[in-house]
């Protein structure tokens, strides 16, 4: 590395004692490291700041700033900045880009060089000591995203060399932008895809797939915490003679009014309804009691009575009932959680055969086994 002047080595010269070739090289440095700096942040926010905090080290502007722009572009929403000295915006976020040089950078589409702000009649000033300011549109295929505002204590700073770096700046700040953009757009469509994938299509409440991953995330967590967990398999009466009197569309019709219902009930944030298959639902319920789980089921049970969907070939009742089979035990991870499921499963059977419309609770005891609470 050459000596400057003094002996001072050039890289360390200040911006104005340097000659021509060592400020190319600075600029040069700095296009690179904000090629570097567009890959670095964990968000766009920290990328965008890196980018003109690298900008305002390097080179003699009092401010360097991202100004960015809401959907319609009719806005400034957003503003990332470095610099040496506070600088006043034209008003409170957001502003319309009605107003200042940086809204007429936005109306033109083109880059503003401003050599004396005293003189321009779109300059809102920000701070008494600027002298000249560089704007330039962040664009990307035709999708204006921004600013870029450069703005000096000097008058001479802003040469034809300098402003062409700062063009390429903007450009990298546009790619930047529309790539971080891009990715979340995709992130939000694969969670979009992800709820679809876990829904049943016809009630809107969880699948058999979410419900078996949910299932055993909560079983291990309870047995984990030593907690109890309760499980309601829910079952439409006589679904198949339903269908046969009054058509499957009805019949869809009754299973998302039993869905509903079933949500209504199951409101809990670590509560799961779902659609376990044909017309079963089943609700999760963890930290329920037998009592307590029972008492959620009669409920239920009542509210599908009083909705009277009509049930014309139901040897039960003149409207939709249902049986609904609970099962209740402390998780243990040394037992399969499908224990649960069998112990839910036996007491719905239990409902059923009891003449239906009614609530059968099991509890699972790990010494003694199922043990039945329905007396």
């Amino acid at each position: 590395m050459r000596a400057g002047v003094g002996g001072v080595r050039e890289k360390d010269l200040p911006w104005g004692e340097r000659d021509a070739s060592g400020r190319r090289a600075v600029l040069a440095e700095i296009l690179a490291q904000v090629s570097s700096e567009a890959f670095e942040g964990e968000n766009l926010q920290a990328v965008l700041q890196r980018i003109v905090d690298c900008v305002a080290r390097r080179l003699p502007v009092a401010i360097a700033s991202i100004i960015l722009l809401d959907e319609d572009g009719g806005h400034f929403v957003q503003e990332v900045w470095a610099g040496r000295i506070g600088l006043d915006l034209p008003g409170d976020l957001p502003w319309p880009v009605t107003v200042g040089a940086a809204g007429r950078c936005v109306r033109s589409g083109r880059a503003q060089l401003i050599a004396d702000v005293q003189h321009d009649p779109d300059y809102v000033p920000g701070n008494r000591d600027v002298r000249s300011e560089y704007l330039v549109p962040i664009l990307h295929r035709g999708r204006l995203h921004g600013v870029l505002n450069l703005e000096s204590t000097r008058a001479d700073f802003f040469t034809p060399e300098v402003c062409a770096t700062f063009d390429a700046v903007a450009s990298q700040v546009a790619g930047t932008i529309h790539l971080t953009r891009v990715v979340l757009e995709l992130e939000q469509a694969n969670r979009r895809l992800q709820l679809l994938s876990m829904s049943d299509g016809l009630t809107g409440i969880a699948n058999r797939r979410c419900f078996d991953q949910r299932f055993a995330e909560t079983w291990r967590r309870q047995a984990e915490a030593g907690r109890l967990l309760a499980l309601l398999l829910v079952d439409a009466d006589c679904f198949k003679p339903l269908n046969d009197a009054c058509g499957h569309l009805y019949g869809d019709e009754c299973l998302r009014e039993l869905a509903r219902l079933c949500r209504e009930v199951a409101r809990g944030p670590d509560e799961l309804v779902a659609r376990y298959g044909g017309e079963e639902l089943a609700l999760l319920l963890p930290d329920h009691t037998a009592p307590q789980a029972r008492r959620r089921a009669e409920c239920l049970r009542r509210r599908v009575e009083a909705e009277r969907l009509a049930h014309p070939a139901s040897p039960v009742a003149p409207h939709v009932t249902v049986s609904i089979g609970v099962g209740v035990t402390r998780p243990d991870a040394s037992i399969p959680d499908q224990a649960l499921i069998a112990v839910a499963d036996r007491a719905l059977y239990a409902a059923k055969t009891r003449g239906r419309n009614r609530v059968a609770v099991r509890t699972m005891a790990h010494a003694r086994g199922p043990r039945d609470a329905d007396r």
